[in-house]
């Protein structure tokens, strides 16, 4: 997946940090993803999200508003309109680019930002909210034993996180100010709220505030036990699968799955999550699926195995090529299923001590066939040609692209 690192001018004329996620194949759409509150651009859910829809055709802008992570600014000096800014200064980078964006997707507060941004941006399609607060002001939530101190000194320093952060008593007014009921109401795209039951930072009635206040077309989908920050990989692959597949009817996606990168005849496997093992795989332009390894073994055990899919294989060719055999014979075959093993054996016919693969078919026939008929089916599995291919023996050519 291309990936490029950039600055651009935010809201107040500051250099903001960003990262642009560029699908493998066909661009088929841009996104902005911003960020939960005091986080950054590379908050894991946001990166993995990021590179998911990445991996499905929507680029993804993500960036550091002003005064968090590697983006310039002070901090104290921002406010939740500040950050509304910061996305309409995003917007309008991408703009310049020619990539102007049809997708915003906000994370907690980010989420909030998002809501009210959208309006104000040219040819917003859809907005999806991840755990996002009905009001802005719920952030308040997170340091009210400091509030005093801000109001009293203008300035406290606040322990949030991992981090500590300078909070003025203008962010306060700001936030306070901040409704979104309107925004919401006035949408004028598609949205998506995505909110996990219990979430124990923004609790799941702000969801319920969100989606009362928008008008149709709206979709609300749940994440389950998902935490506040979607901190497991499989909770931010989730909300990306779902975020690709409902934004493709707004967003005039030619495939909601994976877009057409491989072309025909080609079977293509990208590297979906480098801390992982998680594949995408496309099979021609129209197929794809996700390869992945176990927990044990490091991975994530979103997907089948390597020798999984060689097993499917194997499986997937007998049922074919006995369902044909039958068919054409006019048998009253009614159903077939095919459980595959693997193992390693001796390898002592070829009188060495190397092992082979064994793999175990057994075949489940169900139907008014004869004990014949059935033998016959059994020889007939032997004729699979991925059968074939995997007991005469293979070659393989490695070659490095330029």
């Amino acid at each position: 997946m291309p990936s490029e690192r950039f600055t651009f001018a935010g809201h107040d004329g500051t250099q903001l940090a960003a990262r642009l996620d560029m699908p493998d194949g066909p661009h088929q759409a841009t996104a902005i993803l911003a960020h939960c509150f005091t986080c950054t651009k590379d908050i894991a859910a946001a990166r993995r999200i990021s590179q998911r829809l990445a991996g499905l055709g929507i680029a993804v802008l993500r960036f550091d508003f002003t005064g968090l992570g590697h983006s310039a600014g002070e901090f104290a000096n921002t406010s939740f309109t500040s950050n509304v800014n910061d996305i309409l200064a995003a917007a309008a980078h991408l703009r310049t680019r020619s990539m102007a964006p049809k997708l915003l997707i906000g994370h907690s507060l980010g989420g909030a930002a998002v809501l009210r941004a959208a309006q104000q941006i040219e040819g917003i399609k859809a907005v999806a909210t991840l755990n996002a607060p009905f009001d802005p002001a719920h952030v308040l939530k997170a340091f009210e034993a400091d509030i005093h101190t801000i109001e009293s000194e203008g300035c406290a320093q606040v322990k949030l996180g991992h981090g500590s952060f300078p909070i003025t008593d203008s962010f306060l007014a700001d936030v306070s100010q901040a409704k979104l009921t309107d925004a919401i109401a006035h949408l004028h795209a598609a949205l998506l709220v995505m909110h996990a039951p219990r979430d124990e930072v923004v609790g799941i009635d702000n969801a319920t505030g969100i989606f009362v206040a928008a008008k149709h077309p709206k979709s609300f989908v749940t994440l389950d036990d998902a935490d506040h920050l979607i901190s497991r990989a499989e909770d931010a692959d989730y909300a990306a699968q779902v975020i690709a597949a409902w934004a493709g009817r707004y967003l005039g996606l030619k495939h909601p799955a994976p877009p057409p990168g491989a072309p025909e005849g080609v079977v293509r496997v990208t590297e979906a999550d480098p801390n992982g093992f998680l594949q995408d795989i496309q099979n021609g332009p129209h197929h794809h699926a996700v390869a992945d390894e176990p927990l044990a073994y490091g991975g994530t055990n979103r997907g089948m195995t390597p020798y999984g899919f060689l097993a499917a294989g194997l499986g997937a060719c007998t049922s074919m090529t006995v369902r044909m055999y039958a068919r054409r014979k006019g048998w009253p075959l009614t159903r077939i299923r095919v459980d595959v093993t693997q193992g390693k054996v001796h390898a002592q016919d070829a009188g060495t001590s190397d092992t082979l693969d064994h793999f175990t078919r057994l075949i489940h026939l169900e139907g008014d066939l004869t004990p014949d008929q059935r033998e016959k089916l059994r020889q007939i599995a032997d004729k699979c040609p991925v059968h074939g291919t995997l007991t005469r023996g293979s070659k393989v050519t490695t070659l490095l692209a330029d």
